[in-house]
């Protein structure tokens, strides 16, 4: 009986906030898009200056889930530093010097009738997040959001509660010292998943959850959501060392994209080789990852070249293939040829980031062509694929699927559009 009396309670509270969330979002839908900007400007300052509050907040959260046990990747992206939060900030600048993503008009005819047409860019309205470990997300979420119109129903996890707690009251008394209603952004109080559940049933109170995090958390919200949902994905991402890479590109750019940072979505999990160069680039990769710290996993024939060079790996299998490590793990492999990487490829990967070095324009071309994936490189890191890095300012998440949006999602993916018609009494006969 308790659990459906809590259930009950939580699927009126979600009610309770998408409401609030909703009267509030109607005043910044119709602002000029100069405040909107100012607001984010507004939060950009009081980050900043919340700077010790919100590591004293990050630090317990820390401290509680090292001595639980939480694995170094998860850590890392749950701590917070001077740098990082200055980082945060700076994101929401960056999305503020963006130009508007509402009111564009995308199309535009007239019709026979004399009927004229457009359609025009407008927010989606009261959007929703769940979210894993990384409080980042609260502010990157929620400024993108605002951006473009939306108000923010953010839902991070218990890992980081005191993190999220401080940056959302950060932001909730810029928004209120900006002249707009604080609800445009609310962390959904709770632990237990059915305040997730609860989130992800309010279809008709909220018009969109994306979620963000690990491949489980991701599923789950696919599966279990009445709400229309943005699908993130893992990053099981790979790079290929075709018959003509330029060693000298080749080897920084794999050891950058498994090495800056291991623990995000864009940094490599496999690096696949042309069995031309098994003899050279192979070794020398295999020696820089390993001078780096990366524990390699091999199939057969690159454990028995490892072995040679001195260089230690574990056997790769089916699991090795698939699993974003998220640490200073990877995957090795020799193909036949660009076809054979791509079949890897295709088998294992999850459609975020592949990347090719290469000096042949034409086999770069046909791996573009023949890579099913929201991102692509060439001669270059997988570590690019990031809304800031693109230009976004930030990010709210890296969709993977082939609906709406795809790749990094910045404040144009946050709207959605309307078809304005206009006439001069005309009648359908």
């Amino acid at each position: 009986m308790s659990s459906s009396v809590d259930s009950r309670g939580n699927d009126a509270m979600i009610a309770r906030l998408a409401v609030s969330a909703r009267r509030a979002q109607r005043s910044l839908a119709h602002s000029a898009y100069e405040a909107r900007q100012s607001l984010l400007e507004a939060i950009a300052r009081e980050i900043e200056r919340a700077i010790p509050a919100i590591l004293r907040a990050n630090e317990k959260d820390v401290v509680r889930e090292e001595q639980a046990g939480m694995n170094s990747s998860l850590l890392d992206r749950l701590t917070l530093t001077p740098s990082r939060i200055e980082a945060i900030a700076n994101g929401a600048r960056k999305v503020a010097a963006l130009p508007d993503a509402l009111g564009r008009t995308l199309i535009e005819r007239r019709l026979e009738n004399g009927l004229e047409l457009r359609q025009v860019t407008v927010p989606f309205g009261v959007v929703g997040m769940v979210y894993e470990a990384r409080p980042n997300v609260t502010v990157d979420a929620a400024v993108i959001l605002l951006a473009a119109g939306n108000a923010a129903l953010l839902r991070g996890s218990s890992s980081a509660r005191e993190s999220n707690e401080a940056l959302t009251s950060v932001m909730r008394s810029a928004i209120a010292e900006s002249g707009f209603d604080s609800d445009l952004v609310t962390l959904i109080p709770g632990d237990d998943r059915d305040t997730v559940r609860a989130l992800l049933h309010a279809r008709g109170d909220v018009d969109l959850v994306i979620p963000r995090g690990s491949a489980e958390l991701i599923r789950t919200v696919i599966e279990e959501a009445k709400v229309p949902t943005i699908e993130t994905g893992a990053g099981v991402c790979h790079i290929y060392f075709d018959a003509s890479a330029d060693e000298m590109k080749a080897i920084p750019i794999v050891v950058n994209a498994k090495v800056q940072r291991p623990s995000v979505c864009n940094a490599a999990e496999t690096l696949l080789v042309h069995r031309g160069r098994k003899d050279d680039l192979l070794p020398r990769a295999l020696e820089a990852l390993t001078a780096a710290g990366v524990r390699i996993h091999a199939d057969h024939e690159v454990s028995t070249i490892a072995e040679k060079y001195g260089i230690a790996s574990t056997p790769a299998n089916d699991a090795s293939w698939s699993t974003e490590y998220g640490t200073l793990d990877i995957n090795v492999a020799l193909v036949d040829d660009l076809e054979g990487a791509i079949a890897h490829i295709d088998r294992y990967g999850t459609h975020h980031t592949e990347a090719i070095v290469t000096e042949d324009e034409i086999q770069a071309q046909r791996f573009v062509a023949l890579s099913d994936s929201a991102s692509i490189m060439i001669n270059a890191s997988t570590r690019f694929t990031d809304g800031e890095e693109m230009g976004f300012g930030a990010e709210i998440g890296i969709s993977n699927q082939k609906l709406h949006a795809r790749g990094p999602m910045g404040i144009e993916a946050m709207t959605t559009t309307t078809w304005i018609v206009h006439g001069s009494g005309q009648i359908r006969s």
